[in-house]
């Protein structure tokens, strides 16, 4: 049985190599990039019978329909889970910071690359933007078509990944957020259509850089707001709470009676809010949670510009730390793994302001 066993194994390596047109040796001198699977989009196919894409495919899968990608490194396969990625969580989130850096730690790893659902790709990638210790490569990548359909863009969004984690260029320049050709950073990009390819942007700043038809690498920019922090364990309860018109503070109360050890806000404008929220926001404050006010605008920052009851200014003086340029759910989490070093919402605030 195990003889059997060995020799299938020789025959599909052997087949695949003849596939390449790569010869053995040749093979293995080719540099090494990690990938880890989490699942989404591009591991998913459409079932008749539940009338939906449902996660089908495996990491070794999804490998083998980007063939080409064999012909530029000898892949290191850590096939974590095949989850939605609206299932992310923080306990996942550092399983994949630490299998990242595993890979890493290996001097014949080039580069790492994370397949994952888009839903929440950008939270992952900032999350691994500030824990990862290593400056090679970090490629986040998904897909908007499930693998079963004919237009499906996983297979070229892997084989672009492995190409930029094997660049050069692209140390140093932390955890990366790659589909459609765009190469954008972990920080500035988000979700912008929730089915069209082209969904992730950069907004003002723009993306990092392209992959070429030809497959060279083209960066036209480097980012520069770097933070890391130290992988904790785990990570405290911060909750993202929404204002809207009309609201009455109630939610902040709830989070705060819940655990919460932060509350970051969905503010509008310059991040501005109510009287019964700002007053909400002081009693969450006097309990010893950590408030970050946020924005609903999809551009711009947060500023202390406005004097009124629940403006910027006041907001500010009672010690609420402003989100500057970060979306609620990336403040979320630069609060979660600050919080982990200090409760000084001062010394917070300079983390955002970095």
């Amino acid at each position: 049985m195990k003889k059997r066993f060995l020799i299938s194994i020789i025959v599909l390596a052997s087949a695949l190599i003849t596939q390449l047109a790569i010869t053995p040796a040749a093979y293995s001198q080719l540099p090494k990039v990690g990938v880890v699977t989490t699942g989404g989009t591009i591991a998913m196919k459409y079932d008749p019978a539940k009338k939906g894409f449902v996660p089908a495919v495996s990491g070794e899968d999804l490998m083998a329909m980007a063939p080409k990608i064999r012909e530029l490194a000898r892949i290191e396969l850590v096939d974590l889970a095949r989850i939605p990625s609206s299932y992310m969580d923080p306990p996942m989130w550092i399983r994949v910071s630490k299998a990242v850096d595993k890979l890493l730690a290996d001097p014949q790893v080039a580069g790492a690359v994370i397949t994952h659902g888009t839903d929440t790709l950008e939270e992952t990638a900032w999350f691994l933007d500030l824990t990862v210790k290593s400056t090679k490569p970090v490629i986040c990548i998904g897909a908007m078509r499930g693998a079963s359909e004919p237009d499906f863009d996983g297979a070229r969004n892997l084989e672009n990944a492995v190409r930029i984690a094997l660049s050069k260029e692209a140390v140093g320049k932390g955890t990366l957020l790659v589909l459609n050709n765009q190469i954008n950073a972990a920080r500035e990009v988000t979700k912008t259509h929730t089915a069209q390819v082209e969904t992730f942007r950069s907004g003002d700043f723009g993306f990092l850089g392209y992959v070429n038809a030809d497959g060279n690498i083209i960066f036209n920019r480097q980012p520069t707001r770097r933070l890391h922090f130290d992988l904790s364990e785990t990570l405290p309860q911060v909750d993202i709470i929404s204002f809207f018109t009309g609201a009455d503070g109630s939610y902040i109360k709830f989070a705060v009676d819940s655990g919460a050890k932060g509350i970051v806000i969905i503010g509008v404008g310059l991040g501005h809010a109510n009287p019964p929220v700002h007053d909400a926001i002081e009693a969450a404050i006097k309990a010893g949670v950590l408030v970050v006010m946020s924005t609903r605008v999809h551009q711009g920052r947060v500023q202390p510009i406005y004097s009124f009851k629940a403006g910027g200014v006041p907001l500010k003086e009672m010690g609420v730390i402003l989100a500057d340029d970060l979306n609620p759910q990336k403040a979320r989490i630069l609060l979660m793994l600050a919080l982990t070093k200090t409760k000084d919402p001062r010394e917070i605030q300079k983390y955002f302001d970095k």
